[in-house]
């Protein structure tokens, strides 16, 4: 497994980060051994947020944790909050309550990460520094970031709070780019040279945060798996191409596309399956080549100017 640097004290996560958003119908067995699977591949990374499977998620994942209490050093957790009954609410008062049910559904006295989840257009950077001071002070949370938030709501929220952001949860595959298009397409005059993230990558990387990239495997907003799409035969015959050479499968492969990029880049998976939890374990020890990275890119359908 490879890591990164996790904030300016250099806590090592690894690249590869367990999404738990389908944990939730998991039994205790189950879970247990997706888990260990996980970690004996060398994953210390877990990320969950308060309303996966309607705080189910956590609840199975703290009944391991409860049960084996010794797991927990060998974790760093990472949970989301922010997301409130169909609004975005970044105030003090759910902030911390959101925590103390986080906390409470996962058996631990603390977790390692908060991320705000999607942007409040109500954020008060004031009031959201309050509830960060608080959480840091009673040693709820250890570091703090945000998840899908552009360069100029970073900002805005930085102008604010006295803690680090240290990540900035983004969605990233093959098959969707916005991120990256607009940065190719620079002074053209077409759809894809519209800059619709305000150059957020650039951002995360001369901010020295953490990408950490969810639905790596998925096309749009939840439409499915791009892997064996007939909509996608070009860039599916090339994966086959690359894997094989890797002698590994095409997920890998697009696990690696996402971490190739030269940030600090992590890969939050979205299976249950211990199985390919073990499989996706094997992306953090493949470094595409320049070549390959562009090849896959425009055979997703994109194109370059």
């Amino acid at each position: 497994m490879r890591y990164i640097d996790f904030s300016k004290e250099k806590e090592q996560v690894s690249v590869i980060g367990v999404g738990t958003m389908r944990i939730a119908g998991l039994d205790e067995a189950a879970a247990e051994t997706f888990v260990k699977t996980a970690l004996d591949a060398g994953i210390n990374f877990f990320d969950h947020a308060d309303i996966y499977g309607g705080g189910r998620s956590e609840m199975v994942f703290g009944r391991l944790l409860a049960a084996q209490p010794e797991l927990r050093d060998r974790m760093f957790i990472q949970s989301k909050c922010g997301i409130n009954k169909g609004m975005f609410d970044f105030s003090k008062e759910y902030i911390l309550s959101a925590v103390d049910g986080i906390l409470e559904r996962l058996h631990t006295d603390h977790i390692d990460s908060l991320l705000l989840h999607r942007p409040d257009a109500l954020m008060e950077p004031e009031e959201v520094n309050e509830a960060f001071n608080e959480l840091k002070q009673a040693g709820k949370v250890r570091h703090f970031g945000v998840s899908n938030m552009n360069r100029y709501q970073m900002d805005l929220l930085k102008s604010g709070v006295d803690e680090e952001l240290c990540a900035n949860q983004v969605q990233l595959s093959i098959v969707h780019t916005p991120l990256l298009d607009a940065g190719f397409n620079v002074n053209m005059a077409d759809s894809p040279a519209v800059m619709r993230d305000s150059g957020t990558l650039e951002y995360c990387r001369m901010n020295d945060m953490a990408v950490q990239t969810w639905s790596p495997l998925q096309v749009g907003y939840f439409q499915g798996t791009f892997l064996n799409d007939e909509r996608y035969p070009e860039l599916n015959a090339l994966m086959d191409e690359i894997a094989a050479e890797y002698n590994v499968g095409k997920d890998v492969i697009a696990y690696a596309w996402n971490l190739r990029y030269p940030a600090k880049m992590q890969v939050i998976t979205g299976t249950s399956k211990a199985e390919r939890i073990a499989d996706a374990a094997k992306a953090a020890d493949i470094c595409l080549s320049r070549r390959q990275w562009y090849d896959l890119y425009k055979a997703a359908g994109n194109r370059l100017p």
